[in-house]
């Protein structure tokens, strides 16, 4: 029996979801959906970056964002991408804060990671899961 068709999609809230928006249009990401309140609340947007899509929203509540220990959060949203270096210098220039400068890893591929400006974990890399090419 083949598996019904899937796809995977991450969604995160921020507390200024207008700015969280801004700051994934300067790394390259359009917005191709959003819905908002009078008041900018932001209900939903989809915003894309060739084949990843993301949701935003405001957040509705004060939730807790993993604080860094080291070089990671212990959750994150990674983007499998051959221009590491070009999205870790467009994260860092729109308010990121660097955590891994692009690196060649031991395994013959290429990494970053940057926290977003309300510190959540994006981490670039050319490996592809999934049994894509590395």
């Amino acid at each position: 029996m083949e598996p019904p068709e899937t796809s995977l999609h991450a969604y995160l809230s921020y507390v200024d979801a207008p700015s969280a928006i801004a700051w994934l249009q300067a790394l390259g990401f359009v917005t191709t959906a959003r819905q908002e309140r009078e008041d900018g609340h932001v209900v939903h947007a989809e915003l894309r970056l060739g084949d990843a899509v993301l949701m935003v929203a405001s957040s509705d509540d004060a939730y807790t964002v993993p604080p860094l220990k080291g070089i990671s959060t212990g959750a994150g949203v990674y983007l499998a991408t051959a221009a590491v270096d070009e999205l870790y210098e467009r994260a860092l220039r729109a308010g990121g804060q660097g955590v891994i400068p692009p690196t060649d890893t031991e395994w013959g591929t290429r990494r970053a990671r940057v926290l977003d400006p309300e510190g959540r974990e994006w981490s670039f890399g050319s490996y592809r899961p999934g049994g894509g090419e590395g």
